[in-house]
């Protein structure tokens, strides 16, 4: 069996299982996420604490948090989302001080990086020490780590006392989730509560760098891009399995590398090239689809929505001189596709540098390496 079917087998469980409510999900709003008050997270902290389950708000997308050193707290992650076991989890820190216990040295380019990106959407993978439980990491000997710059999730994180497991707060394989109301679609019945901060900033996950071995390689793209990554520390390796579909037997040091992630329902296919000759391909294999009665969506954006057939369903992400518009609507409009039922969706490509190559990693990753090139 591939990963790829191995994951659709989860998504399968997950699908059949997921009415089946195993616990009451309280939602508490944060009324001023900028200016959050200790009260309003105290309760969150303690469930974190006693080894429950807490989603709240990151800069990038909702976190599903856990204690980080408790392995059952863990293992209560992976079946809330449904997840692989040796698919690692990403530790949460609230300050520096708070990374050393985790790790079993931090090597200067760690150090590099923590002073230009931290906190921040920036995820470090790095020795653990004996502190982090197997659990936690997916079997390896390393841990990822980060430290989010969004107010609820820092403060609750240092509320907790405890470095927080946070992967995002989805069914696993699923878009993940940007605003409460995703998490709640998902997550309902699974967990302890909900933090609702709003809608996320970025919109799409922390940028991870692998710095255990001789040269730092990105294991997945975000919006500390590649070429912010160069600018501190000079030579950083690209992992294959960023530009091309995972190898057999692959043991990811990273969430979303090995398994299918960030997809709908319904069948994705990605078209990349020009956009007058993307628009053009679309509309061709929408009409097709349309003539056998199928319903069709087509993610594009505001230069090309007026260059599209009658009968399709239509959502921008935005304009392609802003990509960090684009960025932060893509997991909404993925799950808003959900919502309407389609048989197929079609989307654009974008250009694969700076931000753009995090936004092609997610869609490559949530067509299932289906590609037009155009």
């Amino acid at each position: 069996m591939n990963a790829i079917d191995g994951d659709m087998n989860v998504l399968e469980k997950q699908k059949h299982g997921r009415r089946k409510k195993q616990m009451e999900t309280k939602l508490v709003r944060i009324e001023n996420p900028t200016a959050v008050r200790d009260e309003d997270l105290k309760e969150a902290a303690q469930i974190l604490r006693e080894g429950g389950l807490v989603a709240f708000p990151t800069e990038t997308v909702y976190g599903l948090g856990a204690n980080a050193l408790d392995e059952t707290a863990a293992k209560k992650i992976y079946a809330a989302k449904g997840r692989p076991s040796d698919n690692p989890l990403i530790a949460h820190i609230s300050c520096m001080r708070e990374l050393g216990p985790l790790v079993s040295e931090i090597p200067e380019a760690a150090l590099l990086l923590a002073r230009a990106y931290w906190p921040g959407p920036m995820t470090l993978v790095l020795p653990k020490s004996t502190r982090v439980p197997y659990g936690t990491t997916g079997g390896l000997d390393t841990v990822a780590v980060r430290m989010p710059s969004d107010p609820v999730a820092n403060r609750l994180i240092r509320l907790a006392g405890v470095p927080v497991a946070a992967p995002s707060a989805n069914l696993s394989g699923r878009p993940s989730p940007t605003t409460a109301e995703h998490v709640r679609q998902d997550m309902d019945g699974r967990i302890e509560m909900i933090l609702d901060g709003g809608p996320v900033g970025i919109g799409v996950e922390s940028t991870i760098v692998d710095l255990s071995g001789e040269t730092p390689t990105l294991l997945r793209p975000g919006a500390v891009t590649m070429e912010m990554l160069r600018t501190v520390l000079g030579a950083v390796e690209i992992d294959p399995a960023i530009v091309g579909p995972p190898q057999e037997g692959l043991r990811p040091k990273a969430p979303g590398m090995k398994y299918r992630h960030y997809a709908p329902r319904a069948e994705l296919t990605l078209f990349e090239g020009e956009p007058a000759a993307m628009t053009a391909a679309i509309n061709r294999a929408a009409a097709e689809q349309l003539a056998v009665g199928k319903r069709v969506g087509v993610i594009c954006t505001d230069e090309t929505k007026d260059g599209y057939c009658d009968g399709v369903l239509l959502r921008s992400v935005g304009a392609r001189a802003y990509e960090e518009t684009i960025a932060h609507n893509l997991f909404a409009v993925l799950r808003e596709f959900d919502d309407f039922d389609v048989d197929l969706i079609y989307s654009e490509g974008f250009p694969r540098d700076h931000l753009g190559q995090a936004i092609m990693n997610r869609l490559v990753k949530a067509a299932g390496y289906r590609e037009v090139k155009v």
